[in-house]
């Protein structure tokens, strides 16, 4: 018997496509030649592996018990030889991310920080930006890919992918400790002074939105360039503000205060997001595969 692999990968990709013409379409072969094939094979195995029908070929039972363990050889293979691929791939390299403050610290770094133990040796480009920022250099190629927090603004031409809920807090420092032995309104809140990122980003813009639909302006007494800003500015008395729990972790608790409001805050997520016209380089789909399985484990 001179049966040999290509036999076995023409059999199965006929019996996938139930069709000689579109698995020689795919195998860039003849049909002339994967029929030949496919009759060789059954002479080799001294049995019939298709029938015609009007829809093209189906598997005889022969073939079907066939079909069942080459499947199972052929995927391995592949499956082998992509993840070969994809180590030969990650040796060198650069991954560019747009990412916002927020969706860095509050879902990205641990998926970072895994990334670069498995491929030290891929270069990581990192622009801290904020949302409408990151969202414009994706849509321009300046990064493969971008993480940022809702709300996105437009992205037509993209592919959304919702990675992690945020829960966000009013903080204040110990200045106003007395505003923590209390429930208090929106309104009371909006008589002290505010910390909050700038007037360019969709923070701004969610708070603005959430102030006017209870008859209130949003006026921030200090506007922060980054979402890092904000703690410090919170800390030393300057204002009160809205920032992600698990900012807090991080902080000591003796110079922040938790506030507890009577309107709910509204919620925001972290998102994943990568052009839908633009190919990945190999570095960055497994970056992509990666931050798809971390928020996989967040749901």
């Amino acid at each position: 018997m001179n049966t040999n692999y290509n036999h076995y990968r023409i059999f199965y990709y006929v019996a996938k496509y139930g069709n000689f013409t579109q698995a020689a379409d795919f195998l860039m072969n003849s049909q002339s030649n994967i029929t030949r094939t496919v009759k060789q094979l059954e002479n080799d195995l001294g049995c019939t592996l298709f029938v015609r029908s009007n829809r093209g070929v189906q598997l005889t039972p022969e073939g079907e018990k066939l079909y069942s363990y080459v499947r199972v050889a052929i995927e391995q293979i592949q499956a082998g030889e992509e993840e070969l691929s994809t180590e030969k791939g990650m040796q060198s390299g650069t991954v560019s991310i747009g990412v916002s403050g927020v969706a860095l610290r509050c879902f990205l770094l641990p998926v970072l920080k895994e990334f670069r133990r498995r491929y030290p040796k891929v270069h990581l480009r990192i622009s801290n930006h904020s949302t409408p920022q990151a969202i414009t250099a994706l849509k321009s190629g300046a990064v493969e890919l971008a993480l940022v927090t809702t709300p996105l603004g437009n992205t037509k031409s993209l592919k959304t992918r919702y990675v992690k809920k945020i829960q966000t807090i009013a903080v204040a420092g110990t200045a106003f400790a007395d505003l923590a032995q209390k429930t208090i309104s929106l309104q009371k809140l909006s008589e002290y002074p505010i910390v909050s990122l700038g007037a360019h980003t969709a923070n701004y813009a969610l708070y603005t939105k959430w102030f006017m639909r209870h008859g209130l302006q949003f006026s921030p007494e200090i506007e922060a360039y980054t979402s890092d800003q904000v703690l410090p500015f919170i800390r030393n008395n300057l204002g009160i503000g809205f920032v992600p729990k698990e900012f807090l972790e991080e902080e000591n608790s003796d110079t922040l205060i938790p506030l507890k409001l009577k309107e709910t805050i509204p919620s925001r997520s972290v998102c994943f997001l990568k052009r839908t016209d633009q190919t990945l380089s190999i570095a960055a789909k497994e970056l992509e595969r990666m931050i798809i399985a971390a928020s996989e484990l967040e749901s």
